[in-house]
């Protein structure tokens, strides 16, 4: 098993980190971060200082940079839709407040593809079934990508060779796989595993080729091998993993948010 450590500590930091759900690490090698009062944060590349760079006014859920590393995609709870930070401007704008005439609800997690096609998952709520992620173009031209139901849809990854597109289902519990067609319509889906006695949140292909899941419960990070499902890191203490979510990496260096508390952790793969 791997250990954890505290890559910045938010607590007494002017500003403070505020329970970050959401991480991305910028092609510059910064980390940045979101908050429970719509804060995106930039952590330097060092985890030596951090600045607010803007706000939502909402409450920050997961963020993902465009490929270019120009813009910054943000999931808002409070203000159900996905925003869109130009680095250059610092200029908050929605790019989205849902698709096909639907409205989102919970907008979670943002993810892209080398086209740049944006994907968002919408956790919504169990007694409200409906479109679990939806698809849009860079102009913002968006639909119901996958309009069949999750038990509360999560964390996306992008499979390395984009054939499928991976999506946490929280209340599952367990990780669920949708294939990608030609045309980029949503396929069949399958249950690529399920993970009793936890809740996961975030995932992440590490550089190894391997899924990586963030558990807000209990506080660990698993991994899904040849081997099957195994614990990388794990915190009975909920001190350096507190109910992580998302995770992000940079090279070997793995990021995450801990909900819980007021800090990113890190572990190093071998």
């Amino acid at each position: 098993m791997l250990t954890a450590e505290v890559f910045f500590d938010g607590l007494f930091t002017t500003p403070r980190l505020d329970h970050p759900e959401g991480v991305a690490v910028h092609p510059d090698g910064s980390v940045w971060c979101g908050g429970e009062a719509g804060q995106i944060f930039r952590i330097d590349s060092a985890g030596e200082g951090v600045e607010q760079v803007a706000s939502t006014g909402g409450f920050v859920l997961g963020i993902a940079f465009d490929a270019a590393g120009t813009a910054l995609f943000i999931c808002d709870i409070a203000h159900p839709g996905v925003f869109r930070l130009d680095l250059a401007s610092g200029r908050v704008e929605l790019f989205a407040d849902g698709a096909d005439g639907h409205r989102f609800v919970n907008p979670n997690y943002p993810v892209f593809d080398s086209t740049g096609a944006l994907y968002v998952s919408d956790s919504r709520q169990l007694d409200r079934p409906g479109p679990a992620v939806y698809r849009f173009d860079p102009d913002g031209t968006g639909q119901v990508w996958d309009e069949r139901p999750m038990a509360f849809a999560n964390g996306l990854a992008m499979a390395p060779d984009e054939s499928s597109l991976y999506v946490v289902e929280s209340f599952l519990p367990g990780v669920s796989r949708v294939r990608v067609l030609p045309d980029g319509s949503a396929g069949e889906r399958d249950l690529v595993v399920e993970l009793p006695g936890t809740v996961p949140d975030g995932i992440g292909f590490g550089p190894d080729g391997l899924l990586y899941v963030a558990c807000y419960e209990p506080s660990q990070v698993l991994r899904l091998g040849p081997a099957g499902v195994e614990v990388v890191v794990h915190d009975p203490t909920a001190h350096v993993l507190c109910h992580p979510t998302n995770i992000a990496f940079r090279g070997t260096t793995a990021f995450l948010a801990n909900l819980g508390r007021w800090h990113i952790s890190r572990f190093e793969l071998p």
